[in-house]
């Protein structure tokens, strides 16, 4: 009698008292079918119905081919998932059980054991239900039934008398680039994308934590932390913050509870290439008697952050302050990693920081025509000192203003500036991607015949969405110092020469407008948040989705992996101005990767000489969702592309280059670290041969301000010389740590280069050592599954240049431009 009195008394203990805990439903078993079908088969969560039925072999490989087109059934069906699941005696006797889904993507209805407990319509958002009274001892079924996005969409679009640019997929809380973009399939998925599962808790638990920076200096830091605690009857109870606590009185329901911490002494946290991305560890504890009944953890950084626009003789500044310093924002624009973004692993995330880091990357734009990324890519952004410019998930068009529509892009704006706010890296909240520019520029005024009152109605929902809801949320969530908000990326389209004197700039004349990479020297803008060129992944990439009889311009198969309409077209156009057009393939894929590096030299450059007027060079686009030839400069697969080892050289903290005036040249440098840096600059002419054909030297001391002129060459100093047989090589040297750049006189095409002659040595287990007798120009290295820490570079006669490799390498294959010109 005593022994089961005690164990009766300690379990009443654990469910009165007992801590918060959790149990993950994804790893139950799970089973999918289409709807009206009896036939189930296994399903894996996280996933997607694409992802699911390739699993059991239901379909082809959506990625392979031209099967895309042949799968684009699955958008209009009706898919429902399905688990069963016991629960405890232990489990059930708590006093609250909350089932929580983090992603439902995207019209799901839910039931458990029968009965519907939840109608969901956001991919976006997260979705808690009190599921207590509906969940029993023993054996629980749990349904979710998702409903075709694309029908629900085309059912919206009916209900207004004029229609909305890009159709159906505006009405639908979505991922937009699922219905097709010019770099990705159209797959509209749907399933349970992220984790679901169960939380249980009893008398208390924490709903959210956010911090904001009352006072922040050299000497120390004060912040405030809010901890929002949801409790079950009036109670007291106990907060710790490491080793601090406080007692406080909360009523029944939610509270927020405010405590200070103050740290002597801070370090501050720093972006790449300024200092060391320092966070500080907190641990909350909620207590009663003693006894734990909730538990959290957080990672923040300090700094401050600052969007200044300033007028000026030119127009209005825009460049960001990290911690009182204005910073030159160098990297990329960020979309979805994959087409079904449940593939992707928290590895692959931080792969993907690394190489931005690795590329001397300060800020990513995360595009709003994806998702707001998963945890560990922010993750990765603060351990590696990555900013992040965060657009919201609206792209490239108009969207409805309706008050469900509002209220549910509301509660989206909430879930994820709460799942997001805490993070050093989130430097700036955007609105849109170029839906203002769209409207006022793309001519869907007259595409779509509006009247004006369509007009009207069309202009006040998007004025209702970006600058009035969204701005007014994170009002409401934000302290100051985490709240910059811009309402549309870019403020002004590429077409207007204001565009180039305040706010963002999307430059896409090259390219879009075939105008010549030289015009990215004169169309410079105060930060350059997208521009971009396209290139070829390597041939291996494409070869694994592509057979190798469809490897041609003509199969369907090659076409349907070039997602832009004459994106070779354009590819070639540019590649016969600049370099010589091979007629193999795999020259072809070398060249276009050079095109692509050419172009994006000529555009940063032309940036970075042009600080502080302007501050930011944000190409488009660092990454792939499926393996295509496109925009990035990583491929699907993380591998670097020629343009990748450009946009390293090119962010380099020291920059250097060469401009032509009327009297002869320019040397210019660069610095992007916090202090001045003082040292060396020689240039050397040298033709291909490697002989000295002239060389200057001159002591220069490089601001961390503005550029610096550091030598003046005038054409009358230099000796006679052939302009397609020489090269002018430019050294700054500090502290014996050299930057070193290479200068031509013509194009690529019009290089007469020699024969060369290559020795490659192994000098180390992970290094080898390349000789030339001539120059080199382009050198690509080639090795089964082996990464190269440099590639696609110059090598010139009489300077040995060491290369690490990933792993060991015995075999090594070279391809260079003298190749494709004497193939």
């Amino acid at each position: 009698m005593f022994k089961k009195t005690t164990l009766f008394l300690i379990f009443i203990c654990y469910s009165v008292f007992g801590q918060t805990t959790y149990r993950n439903l994804s790893t139950e078993n799970w089973t999918f079918n289409k709807q009206n079908e009896t036939k189930k088969h296994k399903a894996t969560i996280p996933g997607t119905v694409h992802t699911d039925l390739y699993e059991n072999q239901l379909i082809p490989d959506p990625f392979y081919g031209a099967n895309e087109r042949q799968l684009q059934w699955i958008e209009n069906e009706n898919w429902e998932y399905e688990s069963t699941f016991s629960l405890s005696e232990k489990e059930i006797s708590n006093e609250n059980i909350e089932l929580e889904f983090d992603g439902l993507d995207t019209y799901a209805t839910v039931f458990i054991n029968g009965k519907k407990v939840l109608e969901a319509d956001n991919m976006f958002r997260k979705w808690t239900i009190s599921a207590k009274n509906h969940l029993k001892k023993g054996k629980n079924h749990l349904k979710i039934v998702f409903l075709s996005a694309v029908q629900k969409g085309k059912e919206e679009a009916e209900k207004l008398t004029y229609t909305l640019p890009e159709k159906e997929r505006i009405f639908i809380r979505k991922a937009q680039y699922q219905f097709g973009w010019d770099w990705g399939p159209r797959f509209v998925t749907a399933g349970i994308w992220k984790k679901v599962e169960l939380k249980f808790w009893n008398s208390s638990t924490i709903e959210n934590i956010k911090f904001s920076q009352v006072e922040l200096n050299d000497k120390k830091a004060i912040l405030e932390f809010t901890t929002e605690i949801r409790v079950s009857e009036v109670k007291t109870i106990q907060l710790k913050i490491n080793e601090k606590s406080e007692t406080f009185n909360l009523k029944k329901g939610t509270n927020k509870v405010k405590m200070t911490y103050e740290i002597s002494n801070p370090k501050f946290w720093w972006c790449n290439g300024l200092g060391f991305p320092h966070q500080y560890e907190f641990h909350f504890s909620l207590k009663q008697n003693l006894e734990i009944l909730d538990k959290k953890e957080l990672k923040i950084g300090l700094r401050t952050i600052e969007l200044v626009q300033d007028k000026d003789e030119f127009g209005t500044s825009f460049y960001f302050k990290l911690n009182g310093k204005p910073v030159f924002m160098k990297g990329a624009n960020y979309i979805p990693p994959d087409s079904f973004i449940p593939k992707q692993t928290p590895s692959s995330y931080h792969e993907t920081i690394q190489n931005a880091r690795k590329a001397n990357m300060n800020m990513l734009r995360v595009w709003g025509g994806g998702v707001y990324a998963d945890d560990e890519f922010y993750n990765a952004c603060d351990a590696n000192g990555i900013l992040v410019w965060q657009d919201f998930m609206f792209a490239c068009a108009m969207y409805p203003g309706d008050e469900k529509f509002i209220e549910n892009v509301k509660q989206e704006v909430i879930d994820n500036v709460n799942r997001l706010q805490n993070h050093p890296s989130i430097a700036l909240w955007c609105g849109n991607n170029e839906n203002d520019e769209g409207w006022h520029n793309w001519g869907w005024q007259k595409q779509f015949n509006y009247s004006k009152a369509d007009s009207t109605q069309i202009w006040n929902d998007y004025k209702k969405v970006f600058q009035e809801l969204i701005p007014q949320t994170l009002d409401s969530l934000l302290s100051k110092e985490r709240n910059l908000y811009w309402p549309s990326s870019p403020s002004i389209g590429w077409g207007r020469k204001e565009s180039l004197t305040q706010g963002d700039s999307h430059y896409w004349g090259v390219w879009w407008g075939k105008e010549p990479f030289e015009m990215y020297k004169k169309k410079v803008g105060r930060f350059m948040s997208e521009y971009g060129f396209q290139g070829m992944p390597n041939l291996e990439t494409l070869q694994k989705v592509i057979a190798k009889e469809d490897f041609n311009f003509t199969s369907e198969a090659f076409k349907n992996h070039q997602k832009h309409p004459i994106g070779f077209e354009t590819i070639t156009e540019y590649m016969t101005r600049d370099f010589p057009v091979p007629t193999s393939m795999e020259k072809y894929n070398y060249v276009s990767q050079l095109l692509q590096a050419y172009g994006m030299k000529i555009a940063i450059e032309a940036h970075r000489l042009a600080k502080p007027y302007c501050m930011g060079s944000l190409y488009w686009q660092l990454n792939d969702c499926w393996p295509v030839t496109s925009w990035s400069t990583l491929d699907y697969y993380g591998n670097w592309k020629a343009s990748h080892y450009q946009v390293k050289e090119s962010f380099a903290p020291i920059f250097l280059a060469v401009t032509e005036n009327v009297d002869g040249y320019s040397i210019i440098g660069s610095n992007d670290n916090l202090e001045v840096k003082e040292g060396l600059v020689t240039a050397k002419l040298l033709d291909f041969s490697g002989k000295e054909l002239w060389t200057a030297s001159k002591e220069c001391t490089l601001s961390d301000e503005i550029n610096t002129t550091c030598m003046q060459i005038s054409f009358a100093e230099l000796p006679k010389f052939v302009k397609e047989k020489t090269v002018l090589q430019i050294e700054f040297t500090s502290n014996q740590k050299k930057s070193i750049a290479h200068h031509y006189f013509v194009k690529p095409k019009e290089l007469q280069l020699e024969k060369p002659t290559i020795e490659i040595k192994i000098v180390g287990e992970t290094l080898i050592e390349l000789k030339t007798n001539t120059l080199v120009k382009n050198v690509c290295l080639q090795a089964k599954d082996t990464f190269f820490e440099e590639n696609y570079f110059d090598l010139l006669p009489g300077i040995p240049k060491i290369i690490k490799t990933k792993k060991p390498t015995q075999e090594t294959k070279v391809l260079s431009l003298f190749d494709v010109m004497n193939e």
